[in-house]
């Protein structure tokens, strides 16, 4: 009962002030609609409100969410990229950080459309075997 008794009284606080700014503006009314030009004037009135009681919430520490540290593992990336040989790492690149299909690689390379995804295959595991292993 209490919310219904604050939103009743924050209704009439919003109706009043509407009232009362289209009473100021009544001057600036040129004759259009009534209902819609005060119709216009409560929404305006509404959208003030809401800015004004708008609610900042801070965000949580990613590090609270259990989500890892992505500098971390780019870093762990861009290691194990380095220690690929170059045609495995040109691959990868190719396809994982620069976006291109395997028929863009295939066609930039000069080979057929098979080998190149037995090539990214290949280099997938060697990655993984690279990224994988205990230091």
């Amino acid at each position: 009962m209490c919310g219904f008794l604050l939103r009743s009284h924050l209704a009439e606080d919003l109706a009043q002030e509407t009232f009362v700014k289209a009473t100021r503006a009544l001057l600036g009314w040129r004759g259009e609609n009534p209902a819609a030009w005060l119709l216009a004037i409560a929404r305006n009135v509404l959208v003030d409100h809401i800015r004004r009681r708008r609610i900042e919430v801070a965000l949580p520490d990613p590090g609270e969410l259990g989500v890892p540290a992505l500098h971390v593992v780019s870093l762990d990336v861009r290691d194990t990229l380095d220690r690929l040989p170059e045609r495995h790492r040109r691959l990868l690149t190719l396809v994982y950080l620069e976006g291109f299909s395997l028929v863009e690689v295939a066609a930039m390379t000069g080979r057929n459309h098979a080998s190149i995804k037995t090539a990214v295959w290949r280099a997938r595991n060697a990655f993984a075997d690279i990224y994988g292993a205990p230091e």
